[in-house]
């Protein structure tokens, strides 16, 4: 039997969402990680691909908790094949990310889903800076 927290409403389909986010952009990060010798955007790009790696552990985890599943059949987007233009593509998806994340901490039906929304929103926000440093070197 599913044990399920709330409703399931909107909350669970941000939620899904998220989880389904956080995967793409791992995978997509790994291909822009592809794109560059730079050592300092290297760096840069595997501390963001670590980071959403977390997310989307922590965000199945909140799932799992709420329904007593694991969000799956998860799809990925297209690799990135300039460094430039997804870059600035990025900065403006972890900001969008960013004010999901605040909307998600403040509505979560579970008080233990405030640490994972905390961690992710300051998160986004610091890979928005990193991307937008890549962007404007390039």
């Amino acid at each position: 039997m599913k044990k399920r927290i709330g409703d399931g409403g909107m909350f669970e389909e941000q939620l899904k969402k998220a989880i389904q986010d956080e995967y793409q952009t791992y995978f997509w990060y790994k291909s822009m990680l592809e794109l560059t010798n730079d050592p300092t955007w290297k760096s840069f790009i595997e501390h963001a691909i670590t980071d959403e790696k977390t997310h989307y552990e922590m965000f199945q985890q909140l799932y799992y908790m709420m329904t007593g599943e694991y969000v799956q059949n998860l799809t990925k987007r297209p690799p990135c094949k300039n460094l430039k233009a997804c870059a600035k593509e990025a900065i403006g998806e972890e900001l969008e990310a960013t004010d999901l994340y605040k909307e998600m901490f403040l509505n979560t039906p579970l008080e233990q889903g405030q640490y994972p929304f905390f961690i992710a929103m300051q998160d986004e926000m610091e890979h928005a800076i990193r991307f937008s440093t890549i962007f404007n070197a390039l």
